[in-house]
């Protein structure tokens, strides 16, 4: 079984499932994040899988990544014949391993199918939507990615709704309250006294306006500011001559996934424009304001979430959160989490063996809780048909 990833957040997703397959598991990583720093983080948030393949195909311009990474996953494939490709999310890594695979006409995978933003602008889009409709199995979160599926003809025996393991990955990594006082204290911090912040997406980043605006509004906030800094942000401020805007912020390293969860755990908010933080904080209770101009996952419009694009919104929506931080902290402990509980690497393990059988996927519920349509928060509709990528 081999998986294809090469950023951080795709290999911390697939940790429990490189746990669970062990030894049997190959994972290529094509080095698409190469910044020294956060690969050393990649490397120990990980298991230890039969093989680690190591790529170099990062730091090249997008069309150039891609076409790298498929001929090397390519050859590797070829060299090591497998029983299933294994991609994850919607990354250019993701969809080079998706290509590679139905090249060598290798069953393939996909771990976090079906999400939609409906937004052509994102490249993420377009990868998303071609590996889902590559996959022999789509592995969808949730009833809303399945229904995504459903709508672009994506045939439900193909569709296994399975949960995300990123709340199986963040409970694994969670620290205890005991390592979660030493990383407040180790940043001069009280729990609900201050604000997380995430930003590293092209179109906040690469546009200098979007990103002065941005680091602007953060600025301006009651509250100190915790940001650490992507190596793309940290270029672009520099580039733009921007670096001026992070003295009333406080800037952090990249931090390893234990204690960036402890830091967003007691966070009075969470600003960020990270599809993965969007679903971390339905776990650990915490509201974040989204700051981009779509979102592929409407799941936690409306409870945990809200989304902005950059401007005078940003503060405002973290105002608002701040009202009344132990009350929204309170409620939404009582919300469940879109993306499930239990274990969704243990249904895609048995799904997975289906698939390589050649048999229909015989799920275990009892292994993942995926609220019922009946408790998604709003946001969670079927698209219209004029809506479709």
């Amino acid at each position: 079984m081999t998986m294809v990833c090469g950023t951080r957040p795709e290999l911390i997703k697939l940790a429990p499932l490189i746990r669970l397959i062990g030894a049997r598991a190959t994972v290529v990583y094509t080095g698409q994040h190469y910044d020294t720093a956060m690969y050393h983080r990649i490397r120990r948030d990980i298991g230890s899988p039969g093989r680690f393949h190591e790529l170099a195909v990062g730091g090249a311009r997008r069309g150039t990544q891609l076409g790298s990474a498929v001929a090397a996953v390519d050859e590797l494939l070829a060299e090591h014949p497998t029983t299933a490709v294994v991609v994850q999310g919607d990354t250019t890594s993701a969809l080079a391993g998706a290509l590679a695979a139905n090249a060598n006409d290798v069953p393939l995978v996909h771990v976090e199918a079906g999400l939609r933003s409906y937004d052509r602008a994102m490249p993420e889009e377009h990868n998303r939507v071609a590996i889902d409709h590559l996959a022999d199995l789509c592995c969808a979160p949730t009833e809303l990615n399945r229904a995504n599926l459903l709508h672009e003809g994506v045939p439900d025996e193909r569709i296994a709704i399975t949960g995300n393991t990123v709340v199986e990955a963040l409970a694994t990594a969670l620290p205890h309250h005991d390592e979660e006082a030493v990383v407040l204290a180790s940043h001069e911090l009280r729990q609900d006294g201050y604000v997380l912040a995430t930003i590293h997406r092209p179109e906040n980043v690469d546009d200098p306006a979007n990103l002065e605006t941005i680091l602007r509004e953060l600025s301006r906030l009651p509250l100190p500011v915790v940001l650490p800094l992507h190596p793309r942000t940290a270029k672009r401020v520099a580039g733009f001559g921007l670096t001026g805007l992070l003295a009333n912020l406080k800037v952090v390293e990249p931090q390893a996934y234990p204690a960036f969860l402890a830091l967003a755990r007691c966070a009075a908010v969470v600003v960020s424009d990270s599809g993965g933080i969007q679903e971390e904080v339905s776990v650990l209770k915490r509201p974040v304001v989204v700051v981009r101009r779509s979102t592929e996952r409407p799941e936690i419009e409306g409870t945990f979430g809200t989304l902005v694009p950059p401007g005078q919104r940003v503060r405002t929506e973290v105002l608002r959160w701040l009202d009344d931080v132990p009350g929204h902290r309170e409620r939404l402990g009582r919300i469940p989490s879109p993306y499930g509980s239990g274990s969704p690497s243990a249904v895609i393990a048995d799904a997975l063996r289906q698939l390589v059988r050649g048999e229909p996927p015989v799920l275990t519920p009892e292994r993942v809780v995926v609220p019922p349509p009946a408790s998604r928060p709003r946001g969670s509709r079927v698209p219209h048909s004029n809506s479709s990528s």
